[in-house]
């Protein structure tokens, strides 16, 4: 299948995807994981992931990885159950490999998976142009202003100068 791209993020069509933004490249029982390029324009510029260990079990849904950004630290859930067969030593080196190319340089690790047929449960590249789709829409629709309920607004203007609100008290 061909790449796609929504909203200027690359959905690589040959890859399975997680509502968590994570991918998988399946081949020959085997399972390279990774963050869409979607999750890693989220993060900002990554300085750092803690890898899985080699020969570590995990199921699919659980933290495989950490992945650490200027903004904050945000979990990579595997997709899949299975084994770490192998790592990414070269973003230890050089996470920014993550944020350049999150699907070929930047991928994470590669699991032997303990049941192919768990593939079902993820998302070809259509449906997750679907769901990019929709979060996209539903960022572009959000109001900039923050709402302050009524019986909040008074406890929100505490403390602020008069000259700030825009007008004097009457004394």
């Amino acid at each position: 299948m061909e790449d796609i791209v929504v909203g200027g993020y690359l959905i690589k069509g040959d890859r399975y995807y997680t509502k968590d933004h994570e991918w998988a490249y399946i081949k020959n029982g085997k399972a390279q994981v990774g963050i869409t390029d979607y999750a890693q324009k989220m993060l900002g510029d990554i300085v750092y992931v803690d890898l899985p260990e080699k020969d570590q079990e995990v199921e699919a849904g659980e933290t495989l990885a950490n992945i650490e950004s200027v903004k904050n630290v945000a979990p990579l859930y595997s997709p899949i159950t299975g084994t770490v067969i192998e790592v990414n030593e070269d973003i230890m080196d050089d996470p920014s490999l993550v944020n350049e190319d999150p699907y070929d340089a930047g991928w994470i690790a590669i699991l032997e998976m303990k049941d192919p047929t768990e593939v079902e449960d993820l998302m070809p590249p259509e449906d997750y142009a679907e769901l990019l789709k929709e979060i996209i829409k539903e960022e572009e629709g959000e109001d900039a202003t923050e709402e302050v309920p009524v019986e909040g607004l008074e406890e929100s203007l505490e403390g602020l100068p008069e000259e700030e609100l825009g007008y004097e008290e009457e004394r």
